[in-house]
């Protein structure tokens, strides 16, 4: 096996074992994870749900590329192929399982899961980053208690709200 193929490899157990994430915490993966499962379950619109995956594939990557470096694990192009390689193991399947690309399911000319999935990983990574910026600038302190679940968590569920009423 070829060592950046190793590398790879290992990588992908990040996901399996506990470490401490820096970009997003654990609890946000798990309340991003609640809300995909509760959705399906509660067969709500499929934009809401694509919110909500987006969200968990930002953490999943922020959490993959810590793991990465704190192992002290480098190869060119890392990080744009772990982005990558998430969102084409998240898409792939529900293209060919044809829950993505249905005429029917689509809103603004657009099918609703990757709308959703578009928005909620943009929504996601800037509240990240925006609670990122918030405590740098109030030296390494959080403002309010779970404000790093808080941040991150707020513009999904905000746009959960929005998309709600849209297509209902």
């Amino acid at each position: 096996m070829s060592n950046n193929l190793q590398k790879i490899s290992i990588a992908s157990l990040a996901l399996l074992l506990p470490t401490a994430a820096k970009a997003f915490c654990p609890v946000c993966t798990v309340a991003v994870g609640a809300g995909l499962g509760l959705a399906r379950w509660l067969k709500i619109d499929d934009t809401i749900t694509g919110l909500w995956i987006g969200g968990l594939i930002v953490s999943l990557i922020g959490w993959t590329i810590n793991w990465l470096n704190a192992k002290k694990i480098r190869f060119i192009g890392r990080k744009p192929l772990i982005i990558a390689l998430y969102y084409v193991s998240i898409i792939w399947p529900l293209y060919h399982w044809n829950l993505i690309g249905h005429p029917i399911h689509s809103l603004w000319g657009i099918d609703k899961l990757v709308l959703g999935m578009t928005l909620g990983s943009i929504f996601f990574l800037f509240g990240g980053l925006w609670y990122s910026a918030i405590k740098a600038k109030n030296n390494n302190h959080a403002q309010f208690p779970f404000q790093k679940l808080v941040m991150p968590i707020s513009p999904l569920v905000i746009l959960s709200i929005v998309f709600y009423f849209l297509t209902k």
